[in-house]
């Protein structure tokens, strides 16, 4: 019997993370060796464990999973495997350059494709080597390709995924890991994202934070209220209303309600 597959794994969302966890231990030929919730934890914890394989989140705070890769010593390097959640830039670099990756949320049958794929490698320390420039060319070429804002936003559903205009979201309002997103049509799609990850990929100039757990289309704010207490409500052309936080009132006043 072949030894086990030893993994780490680095996500700094808890439920994400153990959820991959979970996944992992139910495999008998795989021994998970530490888990991480930063990037910088993750290189510390890489050069101290030297697993086989790591399983990187692509979207880290302060140090993401490309940083990793490029903090880590060559002699360091074990086997990569990025978790993203359906960037379809990433995804095509990831592929173009044969580097390994999960999409979130993840399935036991693909990630047991991951595992097999990397005991493969382990068997060839040829391929092990090469890995740093495969990433290498899956960086460049996702930072080639990659548009300075999305245009549209992928929704896993059942089998398939439908992507949604961002010129068509009205509102996306965040529900502990789940994100709400109501189009002008008032379709309404869920996704697991965090708010603040995909607030920095959509163009500020289009969209406001109203409070802590909301973004809103400006475009698309026909009304606002005050209300008590310095907040306000936003009514959109869609006929929802939002409700704007004391902080956020003074922005809002400032961007939209002066001449």
């Amino acid at each position: 019997m072949s030894a086990r597959l030893r993994v780490v794994v680095a996500d700094d969302e808890r439920p994400a993370r153990q959820f991959l966890l979970t996944l992992l231990r139910s495999f008998d030929d795989v021994v998970v060796v530490g888990e991480a919730a930063s990037g910088k934890e993750a290189v510390a914890l890489i050069e101290r464990e030297r697993p086989d394989l790591a399983l990187l989140d692509w979207q880290m705070p302060e140090l993401d999973g490309i940083g990793v890769v490029k903090s880590l010593k060559r002699h360091d390097m074990p086997l990569i495997a990025f978790v993203t959640a359906y960037d379809e830039y990433a995804v095509r670099a990831f592929e173009v350059n044969a580097v390994d990756y999960l999409l979130k949320p993840v399935e036991k049958s693909r990630l047991r494709e991951a595992l097999n794929r990397a005991q493969e490698r382990m068997e060839h320390a040829e391929i092990v080597a090469e890995q740093a420039s495969r990433i290498g060319a899956a960086v460049e070429a996702y930072e080639s390709t990659r548009t300075p804002y999305l245009e549209r936003i992928p929704v896993r559903q059942r089998e398939e995924v439908v992507l949604v205009p961002v010129a068509q979201v009205a509102s996306i309002m965040a529900e502990g890991e789940l994100l709400h997103i109501t189009t002008i049509q008032k379709t309404r799609y869920t996704i697991t994202y965090r708010l603040k990850d995909l607030e920095q990929r959509l163009d500020p100039a289009k969209f406001i934070r109203l409070g802590r757990g909301t973004l809103a289309n400006v475009d698309l704010i026909v009304k606002v209220g005050v209300m008590p207490g310095g907040t306000h409500e936003a009514t959109l052309s869609n006929g929802q209303k939002l409700q704007v936080s004391r902080i956020q009132s003074r922005i809002l006043r400032q961007r939209l309600l002066k001449l």
